[in-house]
């Protein structure tokens, strides 16, 4: 069974599968979710370029879409592609979404993602999951949140991460979204209550080791999204506070993602699309702000190679640590 107390976030141009590579490298026991991928990205496209990664597990897909046969078709793939969860997006606010009837417009359709649960869930053996909101526009009270929980949950689901904001969908940004409605977090603790025998994992809001550990007092898990990619090794410390793991080191972290990078580099992919998950390592030391500029000044170059890298950690004065981290097989 997937443990499911820590859980970052899948966001939208960042959790892809170098993201992720680095998670890992910084909390072994974390669910990682990758991005949202829309059905027809799998179904009509390259599917094994969307579902690549690389010992980035226990990790989950996000999938975004309505239709029930789809969904079940990409899950069967994720699945064969060696993913533990398969998540269905009910709370992306975004206008794009919306455009597609999918993300936190579903919320107004319980039965719909009732359906398209129950038909991903029987296609794969692997758990099948639902993020939502408490609520959309006006549609925000706790009766309503109760009866889409309720509709779904009698169609199977047993694990529920629930952003405890409502989504406005129009007039707001997908930032706004993020900050601007109120946090309800009584609303996932009643409903937990309400469901013994679900897990609801809270999302929203949590910023540091201080707010994880009290909620965990009260939920059976928390998801973060932003304060971890911004602050990276943050998750080292909410690993260790929640499982008890010896923390690696920044610096080992930076030269096991740096091998990760160069091996990479060397297949062909580009050095941009790796380093920018690495730019908040060193968040709080001195030379960060000098580590980041040279980052974002020399990344984007086309003939950009991991000397951009090193030449950024020069910049850095992190304490010294010995060893490394052995966890270095890149090609899968």
């Amino acid at each position: 069974m997937l443990d499911r107390t820590l859980n970052v976030a899948p966001m939208m141009g960042c959790t892809d599968q170098h993201c992720r590579y680095l998670f890992r490298l910084l909390s072994p026991n974390s669910l990682l979710y990758s991005e949202m991928i829309v059905t027809g990205a799998l179904v009509q496209g390259d599917a094994a370029h969307f579902l690549a990664h690389q010992q980035d597990e226990p990790a989950a897909v996000q999938l975004g879409g309505s239709n029930s046969n789809e969904l079940a078709a990409c899950a069967v793939l994720i699945e064969e592609a060696g993913y533990q969860e398969i998540n269905l997006n009910v709370g992306c606010p975004s206008d794009r979404v919306q455009q597609g009837g999918i993300g936190a417009s579903l919320m107004a359709e319980p039965e719909l993602v009732a359906d398209c649960f129950s038909a991903m869930q029987s296609s794969v053996s692997i758990p099948v999951t639902i993020k939502c909101r408490i609520g959309i526009d006006d549609k925000d009270s706790y009766s309503f949140f109760a009866d889409f929980i309720h509709q779904v949950h009698d169609s199977g689901c047993r694990t529920f991460i629930v952003h405890a904001r409502k989504a406005v969908l129009n007039g707001f940004s997908p930032k706004d979204n993020r900050e601007i409605p109120p946090l309800k977090y009584n609303y996932v603790y009643d409903i937990q209550a309400a469901y013994p025998d679900t897990t609801f994992i809270l999302n929203g809001g949590l910023k540091t080791g201080d707010q994880v550990r009290e909620q965990l007092q009260i939920v059976k898990g928390v998801m973060l999204g932003r304060a971890v990619y911004s602050n990276p090794y943050l998750l080292t410390e909410l690993e260790t506070q929640v499982f008890g793991t010896p923390a690696p080191g920044r610096n080992l972290v930076a030269e096991s993602y740096r091998d990760y990078m160069n091996a990479r580099i060397n297949s062909g992919t580009h050095l941009k699309h790796m380093v920018k998950h690495v730019l908040g390592l060193f968040s709080g030391l001195p030379g960060a702000r000098a580590y980041r500029r040279y980052l974002s000044e020399n990344m984007f170059s086309n003939d950009a190679g991991i000397e951009v890298f090193d030449s950024a950690l020069d910049l850095v004065q992190a304490p010294s640590e010995p060893g490394r981290i052995n966890l270095m097989q890149v090609s899968k």
